[in-house]
């Protein structure tokens, strides 16, 4: 086995390991931010999102858009939003698309809204789907027909990246 095999090979190795630990990281801060703990939500998200992790990423937008924890800022929901959004996260989908329907930290921009609803209606769990499509097809009054065939076209041509889980430190 060559050196890049095994450097592969022991990295898949270490993030198999590491992953129940972020799971249940995740967990403590989903449970404090039901707690509106959010002081304490937003230092277990915040090293998780930067590590890659879309749910993390998502509430750290969402705290960020309500200002729970921290200063209300919907520039930085959208960044979040944005990288849990480009994994295929659903919610981050739906949130960063109802910003640009309103233009909170972004430009206006129905195409975009629609885009992100309609990716959101399209993946999301039966539980929520018909939600999104409502909120896609609210946005469609908004838009002229060539505006629609836009965004339905830029929706099936997205394709999710996952960025690279970063092993996090522990003491």
């Amino acid at each position: 086995m060559g050196h890049a095999a095994r450097l592969s090979a022991c990295l898949v190795l270490a993030l198999a390991l590491l992953a129940p630990a972020q799971a249940a990281s995740f967990r403590s801060g989903v449970a404090a931010f039901n707690r509106e703990n959010f002081n304490a939500a937003g230092v277990i998200f915040g090293p998780l999102a930067e590590a890659g992790d879309a749910r993390a990423q998502f509430y750290l937008g969402f705290m960020y858009e309500t200002g729970r924890g921290v200063p209300q800022d919907y520039v930085t929901a959208a960044y979040w939003y944005r990288r849990a959004a480009n994994q295929g996260d659903t919610a981050a989908q739906c949130r960063l698309g109802l910003l640009y329907d309103k233009g909170q930290g972004v430009a206006q921009s129905y195409i975009e809204a629609h885009k992100w609803l309609d990716l959101a209606a399209a993946h999301a769990p039966p539980a929520t789907r018909d939600y999104y499509a409502r909120l896609r097809d609210a946005v469609a009054t908004k838009m002229a027909r060539g505006e629609i065939g836009t965004a339905r076209v830029l929706a099936l041509h997205w394709v999710a990246v996952r960025e690279r889980p970063v092993a996090l430190a522990h003491p």
